[in-house]
């Protein structure tokens, strides 16, 4: 259902019967970690022009990869973490 490198991808499938007697299949929810715990690779200062993708691509070798960058500074909205220039953000190492 989703691509190996997905947030969503190693999250347990669980199913629903409904009162008529449908199934229905979902994906249980994604429990965020705790930033501070997580193992960083590397801590990059934010820059005027500095876009999250572009950052996610220079540190961790592929743009979509940014939810990363979000769980290791505990940030549930990408923009705020580039919203401050000078702000430092920690880049955790890479899930395989």
């Amino acid at each position: 259902m989703f691509e190996p490198r997905s947030r969503y991808y190693n999250l347990e499938t669980a199913q629903l019967t409904t009162s008529d007697g449908r199934r229905v299949a979902y994906k249980r929810r994604r429990f965020l970690p705790q930033g501070q715990d997580m193992p960083i690779a590397e801590e990059v200062i934010v820059k005027d022009e500095d876009r999250l993708d572009l950052i996610t691509f220079a540190t961790l070798g592929d743009s979509e990869q940014f939810w990363q960058i979000c769980d290791a500074n505990n940030a549930m909205n990408p923009d705020e973490l580039i919203a401050e220039p000078g702000k430092m953000l920690r880049v955790p190492i890479p899930l395989v």
